[in-house]
């Protein structure tokens, strides 16, 4: 007799899903309320948010919204209807994409209405089963799954050591040869649990040696880093070498989907062999327009990304200079490593949130390795000064707590 599919669910949810009962609402799936900002409310309480990734503060600037609302009026959210490929292309969409492809450097463009679906189809999309796969270990979970649906082989290379990638390119070049297939390279401009970017410019320089293509997932990097914010690449002088980018409108832009930019032939392929977008409804008119908005406001308004950058350096040098371990970051993302179990983890938040009202997120196992806790803090150009002076003091004394024993504990904190 064959199991039941619920009762094995049922037997099993997994690591994280073990704890919803104790969790949900709080430490899982909270409800942040109010204006989207540094500043929200939860439970009833406003908190110190660190835990958006909100990095130029484009979601409630006033120029935006009112381009939001503007384009909202005229078009709703139905419009267009039906999918690209067959009712609903529109001028607005060849817009974004054409200002994207300038934005970035490269020929042509293509919107994708979801960040992780764009990532888990391109890679389903562009190799077969002849070709091969190398990837960063730290790789982003979109990643990880489009890898996941490759039928051919794939090698993974320890995160961001170039001597493994370019022993995993010996490899995968052996194989290519015996299948007639190309290699694609996979790894990101920015990391964003580590905050360390993506060994992009030792990659490029591979290519010398050996014969493939490079994709780049720039979720973190678009906005951020570069002379006009272009992304990761062009921090490296290396955004020609990138032969295909990604870049998310969840992270700088402030909204939702993504885009891919290439040559003009690989985007004329996947814009009629991409599955996740031929078959989906095209991206509503009205997300598009301000999503024009916010790339001419990254265009004409470079103090935005000054002022991220002028809150990030004195987070991460106050953070260090207390004696705190962020690790590697060389980006906006910054980290906190401790050490203490999964329930020391959750008193400590507890206590973080209810009696300091600072708003971080908690990276536990499985995330991480059993015993690490990750504090990780995202600056953005709207927190302030007295922002960041304020949770250093707080860090401090709760990390005081923690290494007292005080968060000790055999279950996670009662909420």
């Amino acid at each position: 007799m064959s199991a039941d599919l619920f009762e094995k669910i049922k037997a099993n949810r997994g690591p994280l899903g073990m704890h919803a009962k104790e969790s949900h609402g709080y430490f899982t799936f909270p409800k942040l309320e109010g204006e989207i900002g540094p500043h929200m409310n939860f439970r009833g309480k406003e908190k110190l948010n660190w835990s958006l990734n909100n990095y130029l503060g484009l979601a409630n600037h006033p120029e935006v919204r009112q381009a939001d609302t503007d384009a909202a009026a005229i078009y709703g959210f139905g419009s267009p209807m039906g999918a690209r490929m067959m009712s609903g292309n529109s001028n607005h969409h060849e817009q974004l994409e054409n200002e994207l492809s300038a934005f970035v450097s490269k020929e042509d463009t293509i919107l994708c209405n979801f960040g992780y679906q764009a990532i888990v189809s391109a890679i389903d999309c562009l190799v077969d089963r002849h070709d091969v796969i190398v990837y960063d270990a730290e790789s982003h979970a979109c990643i990880l799954d489009g890898v996941r649906l490759h039928m051919g082989k794939r090698f993974v290379f320890k995160h961001n050591e170039v001597d493994d990638c370019e022993k995993q390119l010996q490899r995968a070049t052996k194989l290519a040869a015996e299948t007639g297939g190309a290699i694609l390279v996979i790894t990101e401009g920015v990391f964003g649990m580590r905050g360390d970017q993506g060994k992009l410019k030792e990659i490029v320089a591979l290519k010398e040696k050996y014969n493939f293509r490079l994709f780049v997932d720039d979720a973190h990097g678009l906005g951020v880093l570069g002379a006009t914010g272009a992304g990761t690449g062009q921090e490296q002088g290396c955004q020609d070498g990138i032969d295909i980018y990604f870049g998310t409108f969840a992270k700088s832009f402030a909204l939702i989907g993504g885009f891919i930019s290439s040559d003009a032939q690989v985007v004329e392929y996947l814009r009629y062999n991409m599955r996740s977008q031929i078959f989906a409804k095209a991206m509503p008119a009205a997300l598009v327009l301000g999503l024009l908005k916010r790339l001419d406001m990254m265009r004409k308004h470079p103090e935005l990304k000054d002022k991220l950058w002028e809150n990030t350096n004195a987070l991460q040098n106050g953070l260090k200079a207390a004696g705190f371990e962020i690790g590697p970051t060389d980006s906006c993302v910054t980290p906190v490593y401790l050490s203490g179990s999964i329930p020391e983890a959750t008193n400590l938040i507890f206590d973080l949130r209810e009696n300091y009202n600072v708003f971080c997120s908690m990276v536990v196992y499985p995330v991480v390795p059993k015993g690490m806790i990750i504090l990780r803090l995202i600056p953005t150009a709207v927190h302030t000064l007295e922002d960041v002076s304020y949770t250093i003091d707080c860090f401090s004394k709760i990390v005081g707590k923690l290494k007292a024993g005080e968060y000790m504990s055999d279950k996670i904190a009662a909420i």
